[in-house]
């Protein structure tokens, strides 16, 4: 027989409640989103002062490979221990490793403090959108999810631009500038982690658990392999070398395990049983097509910019503002519409059709491309995420038990990560496939009209322009266009090749079944049955 439940049950919170929790929430998503990006630009003045050019990928892997195995983690864990004392781990951990990673005095050092903050990040991501999972009715969900949109579009922009900025600084109050990239993550996670001490009061309700430690275990060794695979020994020594192979089949038998392994456990930490729903199924492939085809266009545009445009790292920065409008304004549209209408189904459709659409576009790039032309296309882009990426999560959340909340909200952020690691390792790969070829034969066509202009060029400084951009300048003005329009057809390429992805993700939305959003009064329910079958 259930017993009641002392203190364990909240009434909805106002609005005004609402929002001042969002803000922690928003806080601490901001960082790990930042995170993510803010690197990429300043990685050029870090590795100088290290001399770890050989060493420089390992500072993004590291983070990335903690922040995404750690994901599904966090979801469990916080089932079984409450949301607030988990969140507040994620924002300790992630400064912690901010701190350590500022005052990092070599390669070894930073990558593995970018780990440890990788670790915080992971569940930053992911039990934001529990928590409002927790507070907030499947029907009240979509104008409050649409604010976290707006923020992975800032950090889009913003992380570029900041990056750019602290690494062209030579020192700031005697601190090398590229140091800032991870101080100035200490104030405002100190401030998230205050008001969600201040606000965030979630229940921690108890529950007779056994944790399935090996089958943690399994999981993390899983797609670090997988990862290592994919992002790192695949695009640097080629997808047939042993390593890569080896590490590949390594990951997929370990993903067999951990199947057999969830199977048994008395407290999987991702339940097979998952799988049988429609939504979480469908929704979590639809996840890993649009993190494929997100990050791995959003990776290339920046770099468009910078390589071909002849923008700085801060022009590029700005220059992304129009991919964040779009983002911001249909996340925000569209999660109020779902509120207004409790109606969601409509909007992952269109937003992949409109994300197939701008990379399509895309793949027109060219040299002589107008910033206008260009804002067009990043805003199609940009509305097609902002459209889809919450939306997919309103309907997972809305169509499973509320004691599952935890882990399949992790869950969706777990395969959209996964997704997102792919997509930036495959296309990378097209990339450095796609420039070298596209450079020798188109020098090797100007060397048969023009040999004139091929004069004092050495054959092997086309390997140099591939890891070392900032040459091209130097060439002659007819070397120069060679080379620059070699590049320009290399990213049409990367950003084709990105179409299927998303057009497969529209056709799987079609699948997607429209329910009934739970009102609050049916989401205070469900909490409280789920509350008493923890105790009971």
């Amino acid at each position: 027989m259930k017993k009641p439940v002392k203190n364990a049950e909240i009434g909805p919170l106002t609005h005004k409640e609402i929002l001042v929790v969002l803000s922690g929430l928003m806080t601490g998503l901001l960082l790990a989103a930042l995170d993510q990006t803010i690197v990429s630009t300043a990685l050029k003045s870090i590795v100088e002062e290290f001399d770890g050019l050989n060493h420089y990928t390992w500072v993004v892997t590291a983070y990335l490979l903690t922040s995404t195995a750690s994901t599904p983690l966090y979801g469990k864990i916080s089932d079984l221990y409450g949301r607030r004392p988990v969140f507040q781990f994620a924002i300790i951990t992630f400064l912690i490793g901010s701190l350590l990673a500022g005052a990092s005095q070599n390669m070894t050092q930073l990558i593995f403090t970018r780990a440890l903050q990788g670790l915080g990040a992971g569940g930053l991501m992911a039990l934001t959108f529990v928590i409002i999972g927790d507070i907030v009715s499947p029907r009240e969900r979509g104008k409050y999810v649409g604010y976290f949109g707006a923020v992975w579009g800032l950090a889009s922009v913003a992380g570029p631009l900041l990056g750019g900025f602290f690494s062209d600084k030579e020192a700031i109050f005697g601190i090398s500038g590229w140091r800032w990239i991870f101080y100035i993550n200490l104030p405002f996670g100190i401030l998230a982690l205050i008001i969600t001490s201040a606000v965030l009061h979630i229940p921690k309700v108890k529950r007779e658990h056994k944790v399935d430690y090996f089958g943690a275990l399994i999981l993390v060794l899983a797609v670090c392999s997988l990862l290592m695979s994919a992002s790192v020994y695949g695009p640097e020594n080629g997808w047939t070398d042993n390593r890569t192979i080896t590490t590949m089949i390594l990951g997929t038998a370990l993903t067999l395990l951990f199947i057999w392994q969830e199977r048994r456990a008395v407290e999987p930490i991702l339940p097979m049983r998952l799988f049988k729903n429609h939504t979480f199924s469908l929704t979590s492939l639809i996840g890993f097509i649009i993190g494929a085809g997100m990050f791995g266009a959003i990776v290339m545009l920046p770099l468009y910019l910078q390589i071909v445009k002849g923008n700085s790292a801060t022009e590029a920065g700005l220059k992304l503002i129009p991919l964040m409008m779009g983002i911001v304004s249909m996340s925000i549209f569209s999660g109020k519409r779902i509120s207004l209408t409790g109606k969601y189904r409509i909007f992952p459709i269109v937003g992949t059709a409109m994300m197939t659409l701008g990379l399509i576009l895309m793949a027109t790039l060219s040299e002589d491309t107008s910033f206008l032309s260009l804002s067009i296309y990043a805003i199609l882009l940009g509305g097609g995420l902002g459209l889809s990426m919450q939306t997919i999560l309103i309907a997972l959340q809305n169509d499973v038990e509320f004691k599952d909340m935890g882990i399949v909200t992790s869950s969706n952020t777990f395969f959209r990560s996964l997704g997102g690691a792919f997509g930036t390792a495959i296309f990378g790969t097209i990339f450095s496939n796609r420039i070298a070829h596209y450079l020798q034969e188109n020098l090797t066509k100007l060397q048969e009209s023009d040999p004139q202009a091929m004069a004092g060029f050495n054959p092997l400084d086309v390997e140099v322009i591939t890891v070392n951009t900032s040459i091209i300048s130097t060439l002659p003005l007819a070397l120069q266009e060679v080379v620059l329009g070699s590049f320009a057809q290399t990213f049409r390429i990367v950003f084709l090749a990105a179409v299927p992805i998303t057009f497969i993700g529209f056709i799987l939305t079609f699948f997607l079944r429209e329910k009934p959003l739970k009102s609050g009064a049916d989401h205070s329910a469900a909490r409280a049955e789920a509350n008493g079958e923890a105790v009971g």
